[in-house]
C-alpha cells in the first residue's frame, strides 16, 4: 500500500527541470526534500512549494557525494520522514568535441551524472523496500537514444542512466518499487538557452517547430510517481515532441 503522506527527494531542484518537477509534485500533495548545490535557488523552490501548501525542506550539496547524499537523507527523515519517491535529476550537459574531452572531463561528468543517481538510489532505495512501495524516476536523455554532436560523454552517462533503470526494475519489481525514466529532448529552460545553441533556429528542425516546456517533462514524472502507474516499471518515458520514436 502506498503510504498515507509521500515525501519525494528532487535532486537538481535549484531551477529549470528540477524546479519544475518539484513544484508539479506539490501539486499533487507530496512534500519535498530539494537537493542542488545551488541554495539560494532551492530556497526559491522550496518557498513556492510551501506556497502550495506542502512541506519542503532543503539539503544543499552534491548529490555525487555519498557523505552529503547521507546527510541530506538524515535531515529529510528528521524533517519529514522516510523517503516514497526520488526524482534523480541533477546533472550537467556540457558540450565538448571528442578530440577535446579529456579523461579528466569524463570522469568529472559520470560523477554527476551516473554516480550520482547511483548513489542515490543506494541510500534511498531502503526507505522504499520497508515500506513496500516506492518509486525512482530518473531524468536521462533523448540524446542516450539518438546520439548528439560533441556530448559523447553525457550521451554515455545518460546511456548508463537508462541502462541503470532496466537493472534496477527488475531487481524490486515484485517488492512495490517501480523504476522508470524520462529521456527530454529539446526543452525550453535555463540550461538550454545558456548552451550554444540558437534555440529558435533549431527549433525549426524538430517535428513541432517548437521547443517543449518543462510542465511536459513535470507532468510524465507526476504520472509514473502516482499509484496509477503501479503496473509501469523499467520504461523509457520520451518527452520529445516526435523527434524521436522508441
Amino acid at each position: 500500500m502506498p503510504p498515507e503522506h509521500k515525501i519525494a527527494v528532487v535532486t537538481g531542484a535549484a531551477r529549470g527541470l528540477g524546479r519544475a518537477i518539484a513544484l508539479r509534485l506539490a501539486e499533487d500533495g507530496i512534500d519535498l526534500s530539494l537537493w542542488d548545490l545551488n541554495a539560494e535557488g532551492l530556497e526559491e523552490s522550496a518557498a513556492m512549494a510551501r506556497e502550495l501548501g506542502v512541506r519542503a525542506v532543503t539539503c544543499p550539496g552534491d548529490a555525487s557525494s555519498a557523505a552529503a547524499i547521507a546527510a541530506a537523507v538524515a535531515r529529510t527523515h528528521s524533517e519529514l520522514g522516510n523517503i516514497a519517491i526520488l526524482v534523480n535529476n541533477a546533472a550537467l550537459s556540457p558540450f565538448c568535441k571528442f578530440e577535446e574531452l579529456t579523461e579528466e572531463a569524463w570522469d568529472a561528468l559520470m560523477a554527476i551524472n551516473l554516480k550520482g543517481p547511483f548513489l542515490c538510489c543506494k541510500a534511498i532505495i531502503p526507505d522504499m523496500v520497508a515500506a513496500g512501495w516506492g518509486r525512482v524516476i530518473n531524468i536521462s536523455s533523448s540524446s542516450a537514444q539518438s546520439g548528439a554532436h560533441a556530448m559523447a560523454h553525457y550521451v554515455a552517462s545518460k546511456g548508463g542512466v537508462i541502462g541503470l533503470t532496466k537493472a534496477l526494475a527488475l531487481e524490486y519489481a515484485t517488492r512495490g518499487i517501480t523504476v522508470n525514466n524520462v529521456p527530454p529532448n529539446f526543452v525550453d529552460t535555463e540550461g538550454l538557452r545558456e548552451a550554444p545553441v540558437d534555440v529558435d533556429a533549431f527549433a525549426q528542425t524538430t517535428p513541432m517547430k517548437r521547443p517543449g516546456s518543462p510542465r511536459n517533462i513535470s507532468a510524465a514524472v507526476a504520472f509514473l510517481a502516482s499509484d496509477d502507474a503501479d503496473y509501469i516499471t523499467g520504461h523509457t518515458l520520451g518527452v520529445n515532441g516526435g523527434r524521436y520514436s522508441a
